[in-house]
């Protein structure tokens, strides 16, 4: 047996738009309960698939359409019924029925549609059953128009309530209400005015500028899409005074109402107008409770629940607290529900009491059943609601109890029991449960079958799940009996069951946490008595989309750049899909955003770019997001408004409204003044307050044109200034302060200056400004002596005697008087230079660079100045050992009343002189009396130089030069050595005494071919001076040391040089390559090698062989040490063949052989042939520009002459072009040409006939000209 579940088209259904994660979970349901289907090509009954509603308002302007379709194998007829009898839609023109369809399409053009009102129901049937709809009820929409009325104006008191009706005309469906004025625009509505369910528009109090006079209720037909209007209502809110004055021009009264004010009162209910209500709602149905209340002032209105509290999530409150929305209303809602409306004068309350019915609803509606024979099954048929609902059983839309008996079936109140059904049973079972408030009808068949399995599921089909997320795979199968589901994974032969896989009722099955091990091959198995089908899947466990690096907050200042990272691990086999969105939008199209593969960057930051941008990045089975926020920040707008307040004479309190912040709090302001009166456009920064404050009380100074700008301060900078605050003018006053930095000081020794530095325009506090200088000679004048001065700084009184002190000050005055007294200050009067120079000078050598002068100081009254010191005047005469060396003096000084002083950095062994000088303010005074010392002897410097000359097998000649500065007398000198071997060890050290008068000095027995160091300094008494050092070799001894010095000496050679290397062990660094042509008698050349063993010698002639060799050699250029001669050749360079035939050369002796020949075969043809003489000249103008020919140089010789090859062609030549040879051609004759000698040829044959006189030398003239030759044949054209 099996049961699926049943079209209940009964119940009216609502779609709901689901998110993204919603969406998998309805998938996921979906799995679980969805209900397989017979196949469409095994026999079946009807099963309705789709009906109109219940209750079906239609539209007058529009065709009505009854929906009614169904399925069945075979495919069902259908048939209808209005108002319980048989619809015969052949009869009605205007009624046509879909093919292969129940729908019927009914044109009322031309029609009242009220003719077509009324209850329909559809029948499906074919042979194996009959299935029914619901009573459709078709009723037209109506949009009714308002009854025509006069309405009179409203004239109400202020303060007391009043309500406008609507009274809309009934519609089908109920109108829409809402208040407008005349323009169109609805009239505000606050808890003081409100709209009432009903319609109407209800005053809690009234106010003057309530009154108005087109207060238009409008209703809005939903269906016909029409607005009525209601005829306007005129409302005027009259004061007492405006009453009064009415009432007494109606009534000759002129105190008809007090002249007070409406009173203040307590609330009153309006709606509901009774103290207690009931209402009744239907279970899942929208429950509305409205509670109305007026008073002054206008009462508040709050809802509460008796029994409970208000349910939380489907409660909401609606024209301001006045009505209590109840959604979804359950049994649990009914109750009494308070409403309370209050002021402070009182509170009233309203009790609702709330009943709550339902219409029938299902508990378990029946499912089709799909049985084998003899199989047994029960169709259930389960409803609730208040009432309880009837429960009615038909079979194929026949009352159950006057349908064909079948013994397998069986009713039972809400169940039909099948036991051992046969086949030819299979029909269509209608319930119906119904109550006072509405019915619910169910079709489900029963279909009696006996078919194998089938798998309906696509085989080979692949899931993709993520891991950690359910996976479901799919086995719908049919059969009957219903077939067994049995799951197989790989190549395992154990079915698959319990954790961690669910198998689900209709073949699914669930992994409700897949892993990566659970991907593979799965293989569903479905069979019944009738056979077996097996089905293959694949799942495939993915790895999540997750974001590693999410974008973070971002604080920028405007016109900067934000970047977002959002980097991301995904499936490497699913396809990711990166999306920006700004505050769950699409990016702006602007082309500062740019999108890269893992970052989103803004450029030129607006404050238009604020947001929260989002990172999603999708695939195609799960997706991941992460947000951040990007907040601009810009210096603040400046502040407005600035107010001047508190005036006083010298203070004033300044406030002003803050700018924007933009994003970045203010720290403070700057307040800042301009003085119009004194210095005009100029600002001057007065003082801050922190960013919290507003105002700032201002200290002012007197006669200043004050205005003020304030600029704020957050952490961007400073904002532009605001606009310039009205100007205030402070009265002028006395000077508050004297100038400062008051000093008194003597520029010659008989006066004293007075300075100061003069008060600025604001301390002025006055016009007239000036300055009263006072000064007395410190105890010893008592009165004060005193001028006045104006726009100076300083003041100089002149008489003084030198150095005296004085007590001066310096007054502020203006026009309105003077500053406070000034404190005196004491300055002196002028210097004068020092009158005596010290005495008792002595100089005391510490040693030969140091030395200690002592000296008495001088009276205090001969400085006749402010005492600076003492300065001690040196100088070096001479040099002890040099009499003609002098130095410039120099000076030490010491400040203050010192009396001794170092001299540092004397020369030793030299003769100074000193003396010492008083100095003040002024300048020095006379020198002390010069007093002489001698520094003693020191060591010496080091010597001028040292060279070694005259290098020998065992000697050296050393040569030096006496220090510069001997500082002493020289006591001789020191000269150490030591050996120096190849690895440049360092031997024993060797040391000598010379004496001072000597400047050279030779070593003997010392090794031959030996590298020494030499140190070198000189003596005094007193100790060694310097170090110097130098280095020189002895040269080899003529019989070489056994060993050689070279060793493994090589060459290679290229097209212009060869590389030649090699081994040296030798002490001489001086290392040359020396080479010379095989067999030449030239002197070798030589080329230095800078410490290397290989060496590349360049620019040798290639095919030349050199002899090679490597030498080493002494200081004296002698070599010492060599290498084998080498013998090496340079290659030939490789050249490209030359064709002779192209060369000049070659062409041009060519063209002499062939003229030689030329002339030799004319002078031949001449001697054999007879002809007349012509002139060259003609026979020249008788051909012009012949082509030249060359001879045939087979052999070089002619061929034989006969009789009768006269005038033939010669050998090697060629006809003219016509074939033809002339007779004249052949008369010439070459002796014609000279002047009397015969031209004859030798034995080889060679012409030896030559031209002579003018002959000659016109043909050597012309030589380079063209001319015809003269031959009898034209074998040849022409000849040079």
């Amino acid at each position: 047996m099996r049961d699926t579940f049943t079209d209940t088209s009964a119940m009216e259904r609502k779609g709901n738009c689901l998110p993204y994660k919603g969406a998998l979970l309805v998938v996921f349901l979906g799995h679980m309960i969805t209900a397989l289907e017979v196949p469409l090509d095994l026999p079946q009954p009807p099963t309705i698939t789709q009906q109109s509603l219940k209750d079906y308002i239609i539209d007058p302007r529009e065709n009505i359409v009854i929906h009614c379709e169904a399925k069945g194998k075979p495919h069902p007829s259908f048939s209808w019924t209005r108002n319980g009898t048989h619809f015969d839609i052949d009869k009605d023109s205007k009624v046509i029925m879909k093919p292969n369809s129940g729908t019927l399409v009914i044109d009322i053009s031309g029609e009242k549609a009220e003719v077509y009102e009324g209850v329909y129901q559809c029948t499906a049937r074919n042979e194996h059953g009959t299935a029914v709809s619901n009573n459709i009820v078709i009723r037209q929409s109506r949009s009714p128009l308002w009854s025509k009325e006069r309405i009179e104006p409203i004239l109400v008191q202020e303060g007391m309530p009043l309500v406008l009706l609507c009274r809309p005309p009934a519609g089908l469906p109920p109108p829409i209400i809402f208040w407008m004025d005349n323009n169109f625009q609805r009239l505000p509505q606050s808890s003081r005015v409100s709209q009432a369910l009903n319609g109407d528009l209800y005053f809690s109090n009234v106010l003057p500028e309530d009154t108005r006079n087109d207060y238009i209720c409008y209703a809005r037909f939903p269906h016909t899409q029409t607005i009525q209007q209601k005829q306007p209502i005129s409302v005027r809110v009259l004061s007492m005074d405006s009453i009064n004055e009415t009432m007494a021009a109606l009534l000759n009264d002129t105190d008809f109402f007090s002249d007070t004010p409406a009173t203040e009162r307590r609330p009153t209910i309006l709606v509901p107008s009774v103290p207690s209500s009931t209402k009744m709602v239907l279970r899942g149905e929208v429950l509305e409770l409205e509670c109305i209340a007026e008073g002054l002032p206008t009462p508040e209105v709050f809802w509460s629940k008796e029994s409970g509290d208000l349910p939380s999530g489907r409660t909401t409150f609606r024209s301001f607290q006045k009505t209590l929305r109840i959604t979804g209303v359950t049994e649990a809602d009914a109750g009494d529900y308070r409403c309370t409306a209050r002021n402070h004068l009182g509170s009233v309350h309203h009790i609702v009491t709330v009943t709550v019915k339902a219409a029938p609803y299902w508990i378990s509606a029946p499912r089709n059943l799909i049985l084998a024979p003899k199989e047994n099954g029960v169709l259930i048929c389960r409803a609730s609601g208040n009432p309880k609902p009837v429960i009615t059983w038909y079979m194929n839309g026949i009352p159950i109890e006057n349908a064909p008996k079948d013994p397998s079936r069986k009713v039972e109140d809400d169940s039909i029991i099948f036991s051992d059904i046969q086949t030819g049973s299979s029909a269509v079972y209608q319930c119906n449960a119904s109550n006072e408030y509405g019915y619910l009808l169910a079709n489900a068949f029963v279909n009696v079958l006996a078919e194998p399995p089938r798998l309906l599921t696509p085989p080979n089909k692949v899931y993709q799940v993520i891991r950690n997320s359910p996976a479901l795979l799919d086995c719908a199968a049919f059969g009957s009996p219903t077939p067994n589901i049995t799951w197989f994974k790989d190549s395992q032969t154990s079915i698959l069951d319990g954790d961690p896989y669910v198998l689900h009722e209709n073949g699914t099955l669930e992994i409700h946490v897949a892993q990566s091990m659970n991907s593979g091959k799965y293989t569903c198995v479905a069979m019944n008595s009738l056979g077996k089908k097996e089905n293959h899947v694949y799942l495939e466990v993915k790895e999540p989309t997750r974001i590693l690096k999410q974008p973070e907050y971002q604080v920028v200042q405007r016109n900067g750049m934000a970047m977002f990272e959002c980097k991301v691990k995904h499936d490497p086999t699913l396809v990711p899909t990166m999306t920006w969105l700004k505050d769950s939008g699409e990016l702006p199209d602007d082309e500062r955003f740019v999108v890269d593969s893992e970052s989103l960057t803004i450029k030129d930051v607006t404050e238009r770019d604020e947001g929260t941008y989002t990172c999603v990045m999708n695939t195609t089975l799960d997706q991941d997001s992460a947000s951040a926020v990007l907040t601009v920040i810009e210096q603040p707008d400046p502040p407005t408004d600035l107010e001047l307040t508190e005036e006083q004479a010298r203070s004033i309190q300044l406030t002003w409204i803050p700018g924007d912040e933009h994003n970045s709090p203010i720290e403070k302001f700057l307040i800042q003044y301009e003085d119009a009166l004194h210095q005009p456009s100029v600002w001057h920064n007065l003082t801050e307050v922190p960013g919290t404050k507003t105002y700032a009380h201002l200290k002012l100074s007197p006669y200043v044109h004050y205005s003020f700008r304030v600029r704020a301060v957050n952490s961007v900078g400073y904002s532009q200034p605001s606009y310039p605050s009205r100007q205030y003018k402070t009265d002028p006053a006395a000077p508050d302060e004297n100038p400062s930095k008051v000093e008194g000081f003597g520029t010659e020794h008989n006066n004293l200056v007075i300075s100061w530095m003069p008060l600025t325009g604001l301390q002025s506090n006055g016009p007239g400004l000036q300055y009263k200088v006072i000064w007395r000679q410190q105890d010893v004048d008592k009165d004060w002596t005193s001028v006045t001065v104006a726009n100076v700084s300083k003041f100089v009184v002149s008489g003084t005697p030198t150095f005296v002190p004085y007590e001066v000050k310096v007054q502020a005055v203006n026009d309105y008087g003077s500053a406070p007294e000034p404190e005196a200050v004491i300055g002196y009067s002028g210097e004068d230079l020092p009158m005596v120079a010290p005495d008792s000078v002595q100089v005391l050598v510490q040693n030969s660079t140091l030395a200690e002068v002592h000296w008495e100081p001088v009276p205090p009254a001969t400085v006749r100045g402010r005492l600076k010191g003492y300065k001690v005047y040196y100088w070096k005469e001479k040099s002890l050992n040099k009499q003609n060396h002098h130095e410039e003096q120099q000076v030490l000084t010491f400040s203050g009343n010192k009396t001794h002083g170092m001299l540092p950095g004397l020369h030793p062994y030299s003769l100074y002189t000193a003396n010492v000088r008083v100095f003040n303010g002024k300048g020095e005074g006379p020198p002390s009396s010069n007093q002489q010392f001698e520094t003693p002897e020191g060591v010496p410097g080091p010597p001028a130089f040292l060279k070694i000359t005259n290098p020998n097998l065992d000697s050296l000649t050393l040569e030096w030069g006496p220090p510069l500065d001997r500082n002493g007398r020289l006591t001789g000198y020191t000269l150490k050595y030591q050996p120096i071997n190849n690895t440049n060890e360092l031997g024993p050290i060797e040391v000598v005494a010379l004496p001072a008068n000597e400047t050279n000095f030779t070593l003997l027995n010392l090794k031959y071919s030996t590298r020494y160091k030499f140190y070198f300094n000189a003596n005094t008494i007193k100790g060694s001076g310097p170090i110097i050092t130098e280095e020189a070799v002895t040269i080899m001894d003529e019989v070489r040391p056994v060993g050689p010095a070279f060793g493994n000496v090589s060459s290679s050679v290229r097209e212009n040089g060869a590389v030649i290397s090699w081994d040296y062990w030798g002490p001489d660094k001086n290392v040359y390559i020396e080479y010379i042509v095989e067999n030449s008698k030239e002197d070798w050349k030589k080329e230095f090698v800078n410490g290397s063993q290989t060496y590349q010698i360049k620019g040798l002639k290639p095919g030349t062989s050199y002899k090679v060799r490597v030498v080493a050699k002494d200081q004296s250029d002698e070599t010492v040490h060599s290498t084998e001669e080498l013998l090496i050749t340079v290659p030939a360079m490789a050249s490209r063949q030359v064709d002779i035939a192209t060369q000049g050369w070659f062409i041009g002796l060519m063209c002499a052989i062939a003229l030689l020949i030329l002339v030799l075969l004319i002078v031949c043809f001449i001697k054999r042939n007879k002809g007349g003489k012509y002139p060259v000249k003609e026979k020249e103008d008788a051909h012009a520009d012949p082509e030249i020919q060359p001879m045939k140089e087979d052999d070089g010789t002619f061929g034989e002459y006969s009789d009768t090859e006269d005038h033939k062609p010669l050998q090697g030549s060629r006809t003219p072009s016509n074939g033809t040879v002339k007779k004249d051609d052949s008369d010439d004759s070459l002796v014609d040409y000279g002047e009397g000698g015969d031209g004859q040829f030798n034995e080889d044959g060679s012409f030896i006939g030559q031209y002579s006189g003018k002959k000659e030398k016109d043909t050597a003239n012309e030589g380079n000209e063209s001319s015809e030759a003269p031959s009898p044949v034209n074998a040849m054209n022409s000849f040079v």
